[in-house]
């Protein structure tokens, strides 16, 4: 689909940024009302814990403040994004940036002052004072960080130590986006053309072996050639993390890292340990994956082409919109009655045109529609981003509707299952209305690549940070050989003797920019195992599990994430969820066998 430009669009098929704001000037005028509520918040600075008084008209003034910094900071993203090369818009977005850096700077007295207040007599406060029950989690969530936090001063230095970090983090930036240079490969066609990291993906599904043997290869001959940089660049990022989790007085990384949502070690190694109970699924699907591209070898470029050949239908943008409906309906009436509104209010846009921010996503607040960002083609792929996004906004619609400001937000560990259960019902229709049998292929095969790339994948990442970690700790010497060989060695665990674990890819954890933001990488796979576990049994028929979703969904943050979890029937503080995502993986292969 050819982009337009921007004004050629019907306005039914763009967001209504005007239900934020009437126009740019109406935005610019509330600058001055944001300065007076800004230098409201700080008069409080030395008397937040005064009284219980003080403690309620503070929170009161805070919500107001930033309620409305919030706003104005995303009506400047999304006015931007519709069209980045509008250099007005960027410097409207950039000018918003740098008040919001001010405006963080200014606040950060604020955590610090509340912690000089022993926590009982805020208990005694709460108690003594009705008003203050709605911010009790909020302040346990607060106190609980008291002796991870350091004196003022201590804290000060602490945060310009952290200015000072992120050198490994940008090194990779650079070697992965500015100065990465792949060479040159033939396609399909015996054509010459360069390989980017955007393109590798395009060749590594060629038909064409030689193709995708080629881009493999350019890609980690990349790397490999600055694979002693890289290490010690990871290697920093690591030194970075035990610096930080020293100081804050946790015993490693991993434990500072899940401490904010109150999750144990024990979830992040029970994830880990149910994967490898189903590692025998992997290796069966690798083997049929072998046989259905009838070849002698399964290398490691081999894993990611389509097993058989199919044409993706043209699916015109309300073909996919009712395609979505039909998919959401075991999530019952209401639920479509309210994801009707993201089309009638005009939460959605829709199509590419020039300028136009590429991808997908889901993003508003507490006063303003979740909005979507699409840029829709008529494909396959298109539909199922579609159903995705519109999870994310659903499931901030009902938080935001059910919940006060104060507990709207879902935690990151929460945020991909509203998303992966529409994709989940999503591929159930697809496959069950598919008209061919190559069509029931490509939806079979569709979903054991998600579970292959996002809870296998991604829990292997999450093995090997965890590894390196350890080590670290136990004084062992972090040399590029000692990255390599841990990862080549988790690699070759993780696909089983069906596939070759070509030399090359030792050298694959020196291109995952994951790595740069730790112990992360594992919220994908706990996310779509809660997410398969959530969607089977609504596929079942089984309403009780329906509505408990759907009360996850009006939950927001108002518990810590495992607690809000068990309520949906999902217990991530064991392997059930994960070996029973695995099971219907497991099925799916079964029926991919029989098919093939």
């Amino acid at each position: 689909m050819d982009n337009k430009a921007r004004e050629e669009i019907d306005n039914q098929y763009k967001w209504d940024l005007e239900a934020l704001y009437p126009s740019v000037k109406s935005f610019e005028s509330d600058y001055a009302v944001l300065d007076k509520l800004v230098d409201k918040v700080l008069s409080y600075e030395g008397h937040i814990m005064d009284s219980s008084d003080t403690l309620y008209n503070f929170y009161q003034d805070y919500e107001t403040m930033i309620r409305l910094n919030i706003k104005m900071y995303i009506y400047a993203h999304l006015l931007c994004d519709t069209d980045t090369s509008n250099s007005e818009y960027q410097k409207i977005k950039m000018h918003f940036e740098k008040i919001n850096e001010d405006i963080d700077s200014k606040l950060s007295f604020i955590t610090p002052e509340m912690l000089n207040k022993p926590y009982d007599e805020v208990l005694k406060m709460i108690d003594s004072d009705n008003r203050l029950e709605l911010y009790r989690f909020d302040l346990e969530k607060i106190y609980r960080y008291k002796e991870h936090t350091l004196s003022k001063e201590l804290e000060e230095i602490i945060t310009k130590a952290g200015n000072a970090f992120g050198t490994g983090d940008e090194v990779f930036y650079n070697f992965d986006n500015a100065d990465i240079y792949l060479g040159n490969i033939k396609d399909e066609n015996g054509k010459e053309v360069e390989l980017t990291n955007s393109n590798y993906t395009k060749y590594m599904n060629s038909k064409d072996r030689e193709v995708r043997k080629d881009a493999f290869k350019h890609m980690y001959a990349y790397f490999k050639h600055f694979k002693n940089t890289i290490a010690a660049a990871l290697k920093g990022n690591m030194k970075e993390n035990f610096f930080s989790s020293d100081v804050r007085k946790f015993n490693s990384p991993l434990e500072q890292s899940l401490y904010a949502d109150n999750i144990s070690i024990d979830v992040y190694n029970n994830l880990i340990q149910a994967v490898h109970d189903g590692l025998p699924i992997m290796y069966d699907y690798m083997k049929l994956r072998k046989k259905a591209l009838n070849l002698d070898e399964l290398h490691m470029y081999d894993i990611y082409v389509d097993i058989i050949e199919s044409n993706s239908p043209d699916i015109p943008f309300e073909e996919g919109k009712q395609m979505v409906f039909e998919a959401l309906k075991p999530l019952g009436e209401q639920y479509l009655k309210d994801l009707n509104k993201a089309f009638d209010e005009r939460w959605i846009d829709i199509y590419p045109n020039k300028g136009k921010k590429s991808g997908a996503y889901s993003w508003g607040c507490y006063d303003s529609y979740p909005y979507l960002l699409l840029n829709y083609n008529n494909t396959v792929d298109s539909v199922s981003t579609m159903a995705h996004e519109l999870g994310h906004s659903m499931h901030s619609y009902y938080s935001e509707k059910t919940q006060p400001y104060m507990y709207h937000e879902y935690p990151i560990f929460l945020a991909e299952i509203a998303s992966t259960v529409n994709e989940v019902l999503l591929n159930d229709y697809m496959y069950k209305h598919a008209k061919t049998k190559e069509e029931k292929i490509l939806y079979l095969t569709e979903f054991i690549e998600k579970v292959r790339t996002t809870i296998y994948r991604q829990t292997m990442f999450a093995e090997f940070e965890k590894v390196m970690h350890d080590k670290y700790q136990n004084n062992e010497p972090l040399t590029e050989d000692n990255f390599s060989t841990t990862y080549y060695n988790l690699n070759k665990l993780y696909y089983g003797d069906e596939v070759i674990s070509d030399d090359d890819i030792r050298y694959e954890w020196a291109r995952i920019p994951h790595f740069y933001t730790s112990f992360y990488v594992y919220k994908y796979a706990t996310g779509l195992s809660s997410a398969i576990a959530i969607a089977s049994e609504i596929l079942k028929g089984n309403t009780i599990a329906r509505d408990a979703y759907l009360e996850l969904l009006a939950s927001g943050g108002s518990d810590y994430p495992l607690e809000l979890l068990k309520k949906a029937g999902v217990d991530m503080t064991t392997k059930e969820p994960v070996l029973k995502a695995l099971d219907m993986c497991k099925e799916k292969l079964e029926e991919l066998k029989n098919l093939i």
